[in-house]
């Protein structure tokens, strides 16, 4: 059995995907409890905020999400890849972004092509002709049909969706989240005439060791 990969994949070595969109978003839920963020900021008895620190929290997890390259809650994108060689007997290997690196694993929603109608169809593949392999960071598919449309500059698409993090409720990543959510509320400026610098072992110290090495 042949195996293949992506004519257009060299691009982003060593990765095989030519475009990642992220698609959605959970962009309400509530990360940092509201008894942490009072603690932090010492606002006993304060409520007059607490629509602004629901805000604050929104943006640190965001940010934090997307410096660890983490889902804090599920998380879809969609990837994109080049035209293949040959495609009804082969085996065919294409890589997820860095975005799926870690423990808690990825949920693949769909496989799909282009065919070679006109216009083209995106059709979609049968989900026993794949499946995720985790210690590759990969999906294995297997017989992709003819004909896909090598017009399309990406014929194959991947939709999948990043599983919660467990990494999200570690105290350390907590307090990072905490020391990024203070530093927001007390800078409501992009602009400042101090002269500020970050403090050791502060939050980039505190999620350095949760952040993938893409080699």
């Amino acid at each position: 059995m042949s195996i293949e990969t992506p004519f257009l994949g060299t691009s982003r070595n060593p990765f095989n995907y030519q475009k990642v969109e992220q698609v959605a978003r959970d962009i309400t839920s509530q990360w940092l409890t509201d008894d942490e963020i009072t603690q932090q900021l010492n606002m006993f008895g304060d409520i007059s905020q607490d629509g602004y620190l629901d805000s604050l929290d929104l943006a640190t997890r965001m940010a934090i999400e997307d410096y660890l390259g983490m889902s804090i809650f599920p998380t879809t994108y969609q990837v994109y890849y080049g035209a293949f060689s040959s495609f009804s007997t082969s085996q065919v290997f294409l890589d997820l972004p860095e975005v799926t690196q870690g423990i808690a694993g990825v949920t693949i929603n769909s496989v799909k092509y282009y065919n070679s109608d006109t216009p083209p169809l995106l059709t979609t593949i049968a989900s026993p002709n794949y499946f995720y392999d985790p210690s590759g960071n990969r999906v294995v598919v297997v017989g992709i049909p003819q004909p896909v449309n090598v017009a399309i500059a990406n014929p194959i698409v991947i939709n999948f969706t990043c599983i919660a993090s467990p990494l999200a409720q570690y105290p350390v990543i907590k307090q990072a989240g905490l020391m990024l959510l203070t530093h927001i509320y007390n800078q409501r400026s992009d602009t400042t005439t101090e002269n500020l610098r970050n403090i050791p072992f502060g939050v980039s110290t505190l999620l350095r060791p949760y952040k993938p090495l893409v080699m």
